[in-house]
């Protein structure tokens, strides 16, 4: 989502030659687009199909080449998309078509989002305050702009992919405070209820193979 930090490593032969491209300037702004895979689908047998219609880009921030040709990147979500169409034949990594979509204006005044910006850095506050340990997570920048806020806070956080998802395509940056604080309020109560924690996704990731 736009503001959030993404890093990624990059192992798959198309997508380490994506990241040359992006460092070498073949690829425009250094900006590439990241969409979620539906639930059971593939894009590489499904096409267009397999993906949800609304992404990000993801600008290139840094980049660190392994020594066996793999890379470790991070990137920072910029610019929300409709995706149009895909193209699996120009490139060896996917390429598409997309229209991009601005924010519509903030509603009710500075007092308002003022407001909301501060609940729901006090939802995410208690979320977390739950969820991690102390030394797992910190406040994020004072200086985010609010409209950025609400991808930054959800980054934070274990959220279902239907509810970021959501709030990725939602284009008004005063409705998507009031959702990512009302996300963050429910799931901090059912982490309460359930006196469970969430695992973090790297305790079960595994480098898959290319094929």
């Amino acid at each position: 989502m736009p503001g959030a930090l993404l890093p990624l490593h990059i192992f798959e032969p198309r997508y380490r030659q994506l990241t040359i491209d992006l460092v070498a300037g073949a690829v425009p702004d250094k900006e590439f687009g990241v969409v979620a895979v539906r639930e059971g689908w593939t894009p590489d047998d499904d096409g267009v199909a397999g993906l949800h219609a609304v992404g990000c880009t993801a600008s290139l921030r840094d980049v660190r080449r392994l020594p066996d040709g793999r890379f470790d990147i991070v990137t920072r979500g910029a610019r929300r998309f409709r995706l149009l169409d895909l193209d699996a034949e120009s490139k060896p990594y996917l390429m598409g078509s997309v229209e991009f979509l601005p924010d519509s204006a903030f509603e009710g005044g500075d007092d308002l989002t003022s407001m909301l910006t501060t609940a729901a850095r006090d939802a995410h506050r208690r979320y977390c305050g739950t969820a991690w340990k102390t030394d797992d997570w910190s406040e994020p920048d004072a200086d985010i702009p609010p409209a950025e806020l609400p991808g930054a806070l959800a980054a934070d956080c274990l959220l279902p992919l239907t509810d970021k998802q959501s709030l990725l395509e939602e284009v008004s940056p005063t409705e998507r405070l009031r959702m990512v604080r009302m996300l963050l309020a429910r799931e901090t109560g059912l982490l309460t209820q359930l006196r469970a924690v969430p695992a973090p996704i790297t305790t079960f990731s595994v480098e898959h193979s290319a094929n």
